[in-house]
């Protein structure tokens, strides 16, 4: 429920049966228009099972109540954009899905987050296997400062799925061809294997920008992970790389779950299947089909940061 202060019953009758009816309403310091956010405009229906399920989620950093209330369910193998403007909650939300904000000491979460109907908050879960499942791409590209090749195989390698060097070739346990094979397909998953293949001992930040963002996305795919988290993955690239970004987001969404943080509404626009957006207090607002929210969002503060009012 938002913060702000409430308009009149009558005024948001008139205001949800008729947009072009709204009447000039007192703004915040922020530059939104006031008004109550209906339940109904948060209740996105779609086919088929809910990969990621979040219910009653708050989150706080010390005093401060960073979200407030949201709850949503998220389809499988489906690109789900979360816009909005800065620190209104959108990557705290997005780091909520695979615990990530635990390394917060000041955070404190209450709610529920589920993966395939497991909830993820409850003791005894395997934070390690539980971030296999849902991978991270941050925003600034950050791989390791090894080679390309061992950018890949190096969590296969940790986490004992891939056994290399010269004890294990001693015991007759490597897996050298293993190892090579994932590279290549995770490289190739990544749309990058094209640009790097006859250089994969390379030391990998060596690459372009753009190149090092692919990589990352190649790193996570290799263990093997059921949803992908990306932080606005594309904010720090030029237009070409972007691009090229966006067309691999695509591709990923027919065999991962993708739900990305970006500040580019373009950008949803173009690669989303569904968008959350949050506004100021840490709250949801709206979330439906892409195109709905950009051509006939229910909410005006919705439409008024899509037309660039605020934010």
């Amino acid at each position: 429920m938002s913060e702000t202060t409430q308009t009149s019953t009558d005024n948001q009758q008139s205001t949800a049966s008729n947009p072009d009816t709204r009447t000039d309403e007192p703004e915040t310091t922020a530059g939104e228009t006031e008004e109550q956010v209906r339940e109904e405009w948060r209740e996105y229906e779609f086919a088929g099972d809910a990969k990621l399920s979040v219910e009653d989620l708050d989150v706080y950093y010390g005093n401060d109540h960073a979200l407030k209330g949201v709850s949503m369910d998220i389809p499988e193998n489906s690109v789900t954009a979360l816009i909005g403007p800065s620190g209104c909650g959108k990557s705290t939300f997005l780091r909520c899905l695979n615990r990530m904000n635990d390394r917060v000491k000041s955070a404190r979460i209450d709610g529920s987050v589920e993966l395939d109907g497991q909830e993820i908050y409850q003791e005894g879960v395997n934070l390690v296997e539980l971030r296999k499942r849902v991978g991270m791409v941050f925003q600034s590209p950050n791989p390791f400062p090894k080679s390309i090749a061992e950018n890949i195989s190096y969590g296969p390698r940790k986490h004992g799925d891939i056994e290399t060097g010269l004890l294990a070739r001693l015991l007759g346990r490597s897996n050298e061809d293993e190892r090579d094979e994932l590279v290549e397909r995770c490289l190739r998953d990544a749309a990058l294997w094209d640009e790097v293949s006859d250089r994969l001992d390379d030391n990998a930040l060596g690459l372009s920008g753009g190149q090092q963002q692919r990589l990352c996305i190649a790193r996570c795919l290799s263990v093997d992970p059921e949803v992908i988290l990306m932080d606005e993955p594309a904010s720090a690239l030029d237009p070409i790389a972007t691009a090229k970004i966006e067309d691999l987001i695509d591709d990923l969404s027919e065999h991962y779950t993708v739900v990305i943080v970006t500040h580019n509404m373009q950008q949803a626009a173009r690669i989303s299947d569904q968008t959350a957006v949050f506004l100021t207090g840490g709250e949801l607002v709206e979330y439906d089909d892409t195109e709905k929210i950009f051509e006939q969002p229910e909410s005006q503060r919705v439409e008024e940061y899509i037309s660039g009012k605020f934010g």
